[in-house]
């Protein structure tokens, strides 16, 4: 992913909910609508989240120490599991809290125009966010449906900024639904539950961003393309004639590390095989960028020897159960 892009979604969407965040405390002070009070405290939870998102980012670009050889990478995505975890508390829990309360204790929603004017204009402003966000998603989502995206998106901004917008435009439907049919009945009640619905939304948004960031904080794989392109870069068919096993980790969204055991030639020399090795990271790296630690270890590859193993993984020159010959 680009980080300019996403920065740019981020700053599109801390800006759009600061405003909204505003507009829709003023309206709950002026009309009393447990919706807008849920609403305001949702649109602050998602600022904070933005803010979130703009730390992990810059804590990420830290150069590499002794005590974490591999750079800090994965902090962006220990901020996107935060802001799931904002959202899931902060968000989802309050809205349905205020929602059971207003059920309970029921009352008329007053100066009507303040939470229909201010919803309007935070659909409008979402909008604006959620299509800047989509905008920029489009330029790295290839051929991917957006169910394909956020689940295989390796930076986590972009998925994390679309799931809130989208998830805050629903808001605001059920939102004016709840206070439209409250003005409607008298009731409000309505109130109350589109506060409720509001804050189940939410949470069902904060366990889907808290899965995939989990999934990424544990370690993923480059994608299928990238494997491929990696596969063919390693096999020159002279000195290199095969990958024995192949392992693949993402250190950050943009940061790759690739360890393989290669096969060889019975006859090749120590400078001819460190030749090869050479030349095969320089080809990976051309290939796929963001590889950029990179470890080759040369084998005798040995069907006999694989075979007679328990493990044919652990045997010497096995292949692990996807390897690529």
């Amino acid at each position: 992913m680009s980080a300019s892009g996403g920065t740019k979604a981020i700053v599109a969407a801390l800006a759009a909910n600061l405003a909204i965040a505003v507009a829709k405390f003023v309206a709950f002070l002026f009309s009393g609508s447990s919706s807008m009070l849920a609403e305001s405290v949702h649109s602050l939870a998602d600022s904070g989240n933005q803010g979130l998102l703009l730390l992990g980012g810059k804590k990420a670009k830290r150069e590499a120490t002794k005590l974490h050889p591999f750079g800090y990478g994965r902090e962006r995505y220990i901020y996107a599991f935060l802001v799931s975890i904002v959202l899931f508390s902060v968000g989802g829990m309050f809205a349905i809290y205020e929602g059971y309360e207003k059920i309970k204790h029921p009352h008329e929603i007053e100066a009507w125009y303040w939470p229909i004017g201010v919803l309007v204009f935070a659909i409008i402003a979402e909008c604006f966010s959620f299509r800047t966000a989509i905008k920029e998603s489009n330029q790295i989502r290839g051929n991917l449906s957006w169910k394909e995206f956020v689940r295989h998106a390796k930076a986590p901004e972009l998925p994390v900024v679309l799931l809130e917008d989208l998830g805050a435009l629903v808001g605001l439907v059920l939102a004016l639904g709840g206070v439209g049919i409250a003005l409607a009945t008298g009731d409000g009640v309505w109130d109350g539950i589109g506060t409720l619905c509001i804050g189940i939304l939410l949470i069902l948004i904060a366990l889907v961003l808290a899965a995939e960031t989990k999934s990424l904080l544990l370690g993923e794989s480059a994608g299928t393309d990238e494997l491929k392109k990696i596969e063919d870069s390693i096999v020159d068919g002279e000195t290199v004639t095969g990958i024995i096993h192949m392992r693949t980790l993402h250190l950050g969204p943009e940061e790759l590390l690739v360890a393989a055991k290669v096969a060889v030639q019975s006859d090749d020399t120590a400078a001819e095989v460190a030749a090869a090795i050479n030349a095969a990271e320089d080809r990976i790296r051309a290939a796929v960028p963001i590889a950029r630690v990179i470890y080759l270890e040369p084998d005798i590859y040995s069907e006999s020897a694989a075979a007679a193993g328990v493990n044919p993984a652990k045997a010497p020159g096995g292949p692990s159960p996807d390897a690529a010959h």
